[in-house]
């Protein structure tokens, strides 16, 4: 983490920093490629005869899934079953479970496991066939008892693993309304357990359910196994919740993704923001378990660059990708790469800046902040956490209007109420499980539909 002095220096250092549309020549990216690697500069073309920093978006778009072609589903559905379930939440988590399995075809598999004080495989992977029996075992699910969540997850995750070789979407559905008090019950040994799991291509996506659950491990586990993440605050939201999930489930297009950004002499790597990844020297690596059709996954880099006259025009990065097409198991590549021109123009900078990089960015950048905001409060810290809030809102206000930016200004407007609240009473218990989701959320583009 930046000092506050830091962070408000690199906030400030923003007002000049414009979305840049990008020249990228891509190869390998037909139409019926599942997948198509893009590559966007925050801005096209930067001041000359000054180092730099720019924003590179590497953006991944999904193509369209048919139902022909879907890869079948290897799901795992965790249901949390403990004493604090009982009543309309058990009731409304039987219904969404089964109206998941009922979106699922024949030869699909399906794993049913509860998990109170121990965890009850109470069936088994297997096709789902009719789903009339795997229905009827949903049905029956009755709470009592503790909260074994590692175990529930870890027995999920064994029924997975029997077919973990073959041709099928692997995820982990958990839905939990309460601490994890029996087990490792950490946000850390969640955070392994998702890291494990992601090596073998199984995802688990978290729904955490009411005001008692641990959106810290909850978040942890998710976004170490490249899941989905909820916050239902009521009951009554799990069926669309469930209905979410599974239309991401049945619509992945792409496995193993990996993408390897590379940059000459001149651009140096600083950070990646928001989403998780490597960098090394002249080097970053994004991996990610599985791509969805019809929705863009990208992540945002910060580069620093020499300066360059006026005039010149030089590559800034190049990209490879590579991955699994879900429909066949057949691996793919494409290539992409990214150049910008040098100009003393400032009006040349500002109308080529590419809006909707910006607005990613503003959005990254916030969720960001609101992680730390967090952190701070939980430490005692409101003055400061406020602080971050009002610096970043501020200086996104002055981007958006910079830039005539209604996206951006929109990311920014929130800021300074939230701080105020902040600095007066702190976060509410909803309110920090609101933060911790939205920003994993926003890291991961996590569809809304």
């Amino acid at each position: 983490m930046k000092t506050l002095r830091q962070f408000t220096t690199f906030l400030a250092g923003l007002s000049l920093l414009v979305p840049n549309l990008l020249s990228a020549k891509s190869v390998h990216t037909a139409s019926a490629e599942p997948v198509t690697l893009r590559l966007e500069l925050d801005r096209p073309v930067l001041p000359a005869d000054a180092r730099e920093t720019a924003i590179i978006k590497v953006a991944l778009d999904g193509r369209a899934a048919t139902a022909a072609k879907r890869a079948p589903v290897n799901l795992a559905l965790v249901i949390d079953k403990s004493g604090s379930m009982s009543g309309d939440k058990i009731a409304r988590a039987r219904d969404a479970a089964i109206e998941a399995v009922r979106r699922l075809d024949r030869n699909d598999r399906v794993t049913l496991v509860a998990f109170d004080n121990g965890v009850h495989t109470l069936y088994p992977a297997a096709p789902v066939g009719d789903g009339r029996e795997v229905e009827g075992i949903i049905s029956e699910i009755m709470a009592g008892g503790g909260t074994n969540l590692h175990g529930g997850v870890t027995a999920g995750a064994e029924q997975l693993r029997r077919r973990i070789e073959d041709n099928f979407v692997h995820r982990v559905i958990l839905l939990s309304d309460g601490q994890a008090n029996v087990g490792p019950s950490s946000p850390d040994a969640l955070g392994r357990l998702g890291a494990r799991l992601v090596q073998d291509g199984i995802s688990v996506t978290t729904i955490g359910l009411g005001l008692g659950f641990n959106e810290d491990l909850m978040t942890r586990l998710a976004l170490r196994s490249d899941g989905n993440t909820y916050f239902a605050e009521h009951s009554e939201d799990l069926a669309g919740i469930f209905q979410r999930e599974l239309g991401d489930v049945l619509s992945v297009v792409a496995r193993r993704v990996v993408v390897e950004i590379e940059f000459p002499d001149g651009a140096r790597p600083v950070r990646i923001i928001g989403r998780e990844g490597r960098v090394e020297d002249r080097r970053v690596v994004v991996e990610l378990n599985q791509l969805y059709g019809g929705q863009e996954k990208f992540a945002l880099i910060e580069v620093a660059l020499d300066p360059a006259k006026t005039g010149a025009s030089r590559e800034v990065a190049s990209a490879r990708l590579r991955y699994e097409d879900a429909a066949d198991a057949r691996p793919a590549s494409q290539t992409a790469r990214i150049t910008a021109r040098f100009t003393t123009e400032q009006k040349e900078v500002v109308a080529a800046a590419n809006k909707q990089v910006q607005a990613d960015y503003a959005a990254n950048l916030l969720a960001e902040t609101k992680d730390e905001v967090v952190a701070l409060v939980d430490a005692g810290r409101r003055d400061e956490a406020a602080a971050r809030l009002r610096a970043v809102g501020s200086s996104l206000g002055s981007l958006a209007a910079t830039y005539d930016n209604d996206a951006v200004a929109k990311v920014a407007a929130p800021a300074a109420p939230a701080a105020a609240k902040v600095e007066s009473d702190g976060l509410s218990n909803a309110e920090r499980k609101s933060y911790r989701a939205e920003a994993q959320q926003t890291y991961n583009q996590q569809s809304a539909q």
